[in-house]
């Protein structure tokens, strides 16, 4: 399950017009923008962005990093809490994400079992994600663009530069895909309501609220909830565990993390139901990752499992 359900039904429509005007400025339409075009360009268009950042010396690859750092230069300018410390951050982190991922593969082959470069990375983005260490830097009700560009960074460090065999980041979906995230959506099921109902975390609604409000929340959480995590837990992670811990243990560990991930989700305290059926739901999500190495499969069975919790279950 995903640690931040859509509630687009429930939301104070005025809080939602003022935050859908703050948005809509002209800086951080741009700094969307900016922080989109690298996320879709690998998703759509994966061996035309590896063969041109390919054709650029190394010191120009590197540097090319420290643009993910603009999208915070227009937001937080706009919003006048611009601060040289966060302009650093957002500047040097990427480089350095991009040196220790570049150098990762060196000597060695795309389908390796990886190193510690690799784990530190996944390691200091999947915290500073879990854990909001940089959400300070944005404006109230901004934070996700922390998320876009911590993702850019890695999505430009594994895919670009290290050129990590098996990730499955590719946006053009196939029929294998659908059929493969609706069938472990099918087998979860059944498991969640009943873990879910007897332990009290799950909590029956019963409502339509319409085929545009539940199309729209199955999209925002496929590109913005779904697709990132599982292209960190699933095209990263558990991709290289499996080179060194096997199918079936990396898996398992995979999903034990990815419910560990949780913990602090919708609580003040260790929120252990949250990461039961966390866990459990990772387990599926791996496996439709694995069927075909895709993240649009498990990113489909992701998607639809919080949907459906955010709307019926929640």
């Amino acid at each position: 399950m995903g640690n931040r359900a859509i509630q687009m039904t429930k939301v104070c429509p005025k809080r939602c017009t003022m935050d859908l005007n703050v948005m809509m400025m002209p800086a951080n339409v741009v700094a969307a923008l900016l922080a989109l075009i690298p996320y879709l360009a690998a998703a759509f268009f994966p061996d035309r962005v590896c063969e041109w950042a390919r054709r650029l010396p190394m010191w120009l690859q590197l540097l090319c990093a420290s643009l993910l750092c603009l999208p915070y230069v227009l937001v937080a300018s706009a919003a006048g809490i611009f601060h040289w410390g966060w302009f650093a951050l957002y500047a040097l982190l990427p480089v350095g994400v991009a040196c220790l991922l570049g150098t990762a593969g060196h000597g060695g082959s795309r389908n390796d079992a990886g190193n510690w470069r690799e784990f530190l990375v996944l390691a200091v983005l999947g915290l500073a994600v879990d854990l909001r260490w940089f959400e300070a830097a944005w404006p109230a009700h901004l934070a996700i663009f922390n998320k876009m560009l911590l993702l850019d960074a890695g999505i430009y460090g594994f895919i670009v530069l290290r050129d990590l065999e098996g990730t499955g980041f590719d946006l053009r979906l196939r029929l294998s895909d659908v059929a493969t995230g609706l069938k472990e959506l099918a087998w979860y099921t059944p498991i969640a309501l009943a873990l879910g109902l007897g332990l009290g975390f799950l909590h029956l609604h019963v409502g339509w609220p319409g085929v545009a409000p539940i199309a729209g929340a199955w999209l925002f959480t496929f590109f913005f909830i779904a697709l990132p995590e599982e292209l960190f837990f699933r095209g990263w992670l558990q991709n290289l565990l499996e080179r060194r811990m096997g199918r079936y243990p990396a898996l398992l560990v995979t999903a034990a993390l990815f419910g560990l991930s949780h913990f602090n989700k919708r609580a003040q305290h260790f929120n252990w139901r949250y990461v039961l059926l966390a866990a459990v739901a990772g387990v599926f999500y791996g496996r439709a990752w694995r069927r075909d190495r895709r993240v649009g499969a498990s990113a489909i069975t992701h998607a639809s499992v919080d949907t459906i919790w955010s709307l019926w279950l929640r």
